[in-house]
């Protein structure tokens, strides 16, 4: 590859990387002050929302939220306190050795209320003058660069 297919390739990395940091960012911000919750916090929510019967293992939420075996379980212990309920862990009863984490109905409607906000955030976003030709521009060049 030529120095200037190269540079291409950084250049729109970045810029996609400044997109996402953008809105991660307002999301975070909205969640914190809104619902006193954390984007990875939202996004455990989030996982266990999404499964029939709103309980994961410890290690595939580490897995899909990208934290290391401690940070989840911080998270998961700051979740499943008294004063935020929102999470309850126990024992599989398979296998001692896992550790499901399950959404309860007070996190279930936390997560309810905060997604109506992070819903907002991200079509408010994506309606912003020109970030949907900036997103396709940069999708299109690097298509074009593989």
């Amino acid at each position: 590859m030529n120095t200037n297919t190269d540079n291409n390739l950084l250049d729109d990395w970045l810029s996609l990387n400044d997109i996402q940091t953008k809105i991660n960012n307002k999301l975070e911000s909205a969640l914190e002050e809104n619902y006193s919750l954390s984007l990875k916090e939202f996004y455990v929510l989030y996982f266990l929302s999404q499964t029939s019967d709103k309980q994961l293992r410890l290690q595939q939420l580490q897995e899909m939220v990208a934290l290391s075996q401690s940070a989840i379980s911080r998270l998961v212990d700051r979740m499943e306190a008294k004063n935020c309920g929102a999470l309850h862990r126990h024992v599989c009863e398979d296998d001692r050795r896992g550790v499901y984490t399950r959404l309860t109905e007070l996190g279930e409607d936390k997560f309810k209320r905060a997604l109506v906000t992070v819903n907002q955030i991200l079509q408010t976003a994506y309606l912003e003058d020109g970030f949907q030709k900036e997103l396709r521009t940069l999708i299109q060049q690097t298509q074009k660069n593989e």
